[in-house]
């Protein structure tokens, strides 16, 4: 697919360095990285970064540190202890960690989490309500498959990370992460990669290595890295399966390279490693919400959200379902506990119908023969987007080491929202006069693991 760029946008071919993998200790030495650099080159799986050209960091901001911002999409608050996980664990012993997990926010999914950690601000606030939603306003779904929205800067909410990087001199790459393609107030990271599950794990490592081996004016000082294996094991064959210990040991090799390669580097960078959110196994069948009311009341629906065509047809659809389950809660928008920052925002529809354990809850079944969004032949095994107040499972890992974290800390339990203030703070970026507003996120929440000198 075609991407439209702006002017002064380009797409360049962004070779690896020939000597990238001797240098690092990753691979074949120098001569064998120049021919398996070649062959990458050619393969078309192994597509080039994309340049959004801003020009050089600034004299300022090439003396500041460097952030690697880490997901491993779905990777549960207890996998390392319930598999293996020694490269994560020797992250947490030289640094950070948080045992008993980090809190996503409500919905405890994909799109809406990752925002979350890089803006400081929760669903309801930055837009990105869920993985697909509509827009009554607008009159538009936004959805993670379709490329024209994701790719649409309108539909996104506060100031990015590598978006408030970028306005303030510093050079940001993401490879891989909800949002990075699309042009948020005008503005995409310097390198950035269109979003291709084939791409060799491997391969992203390197990439990441390769930039912070750039020329201090050209390099990237905040870069985002993503894995998806561990959630689609979880998906697939449930949290407590083989799948996900094979899942476990493949993304935490690569933090063990990432971290291997960094550490040959005479920089000063800080690797910080969370998940979106956590898994559960599923209890029972597709509930499908339309069974329990006429669903000529909603002007659209999508997957478990709902968006009537009038103030009545809300108050029906409510009456409908209130009482009817206890395997869900249903709330008029307006009117959805304060806990779970989830109201308020017309994309999250009306009412607002929120499950009470590891259930799945639809509006209606998908037309016969369509694909599966998981590619799954029955209801998958594994489920998120559960409240972390009924469900600790939904919990995510956080790990941190680097020059700018305090050694064998440990941290309780906190919200993903304030990881955003936190790495400002590494970076040494200005949040004080953001255009879209004051974050939801609180510097002082994890101030306390920063070393002395920051």
């Amino acid at each position: 697919m075609k991407m439209r760029e702006r002017n002064g946008i380009r797409t360049l071919r962004f070779i690896l360095l020939a000597g990238v993998w001797g240098v690092v200790g990753l691979g074949p030495g120098i001569a064998g990285a120049q021919q398996a650099t070649a062959q990458q080159t050619a393969s078309p799986a192994l597509a080039a970064p994309i340049v959004a050209e801003h020009g050089p960091n600034t004299a300022e901001q090439q003396a500041k540190p460097y952030v690697i911002l880490v997901s491993l999409d779905g990777f549960r608050y207890d996998y390392p202890r319930i598999y293996a996980s020694p490269n994560l664990d020797a992250l947490g012993a030289r640094g950070a960690s948080a045992p008993e997990g980090m809190i996503p926010a409500y919905p405890s999914i994909t799109f809406p989490n990752h925002y979350t950690i890089v803006t400081g601000l929760y669903p309801e606030h930055h837009g990105i309500v869920a993985n697909a939603f509509y827009d009554p306003v607008r009159k538009q779904v936004y959805s993670y498959k379709d490329e024209q929205t994701v790719t649409d800067g309108t539909w996104y909410g506060g100031t990015p990370l590598w978006v408030l990087a970028e306005q303030q001199g510093m050079r940001a790459a993401c490879f891989f992460w909800p949002g990075s393609e699309a042009d948020v107030q005008g503005v995409r990271p310097t390198y950035y990669m269109k979003y291709d599950t084939k791409f060799p794990n491997r391969a992203r490592v390197e990439q990441v290595l390769a930039w912070l081996q750039s020329p201090p004016e050209r390099r990237p000082h905040f870069i985002t890295l993503y894995f998806s294996d561990v959630d689609s094991a979880g998906h697939a064959h449930g949290p407590d399966s083989p799948e996900v210990a094979a899942a476990v040991r493949e993304v935490d090799d690569e933090v063990g390279r990432l971290v291997a390669g960094v550490a040959k580097l005479n920089l000063r960078v800080d690797v910080i490693v969370v998940a979106d959110h956590g898994m559960a196994k599923v209890e029972g069948d597709w509930i499908n919400l339309g069974e329990f009311f006429d669903t000529r009341l909603l002007e659209k629906s999508v997957e478990s959200s709902m968006y009537p065509r009038s103030e009545a047809a809300a108050e029906k659809v409510f009456a409908a379902l209130h009482g009817k389950s206890d395997k869900f809660k249903v709330y008029r928008n307006g009117s959805v506990p304060a806990g779970l920052h989830f109201d308020g925002n017309l994309r999250e529809g009306d009412p607002v119908v929120v499950a009470t354990g590891p259930y799945l809850l639809r509006v209606n079944a998908p037309p016969a023969g369509a694909a599966d969004a998981m590619h799954l032949a029955g209801p998958p095994a594994g489920m998120h987007g559960y409240d972390t107040t009924d469900m600790p499972e939904m919990k995510a890992i956080f790990f941190a080491a680097g020059p700018d974290i305090r050694r064998g800390e440990k941290v309780a339990p906190f919200e993903d929202v304030n990881l955003y203030p936190w790495i400002a703070r590494i970076l040494g970026l200005d949040i004080s006069h953001l255009q879209t507003g004051k974050v939801d996120g609180d510097l002082k929440v994890l101030q306390g693991i920063l070393s002395e000198a920051r």
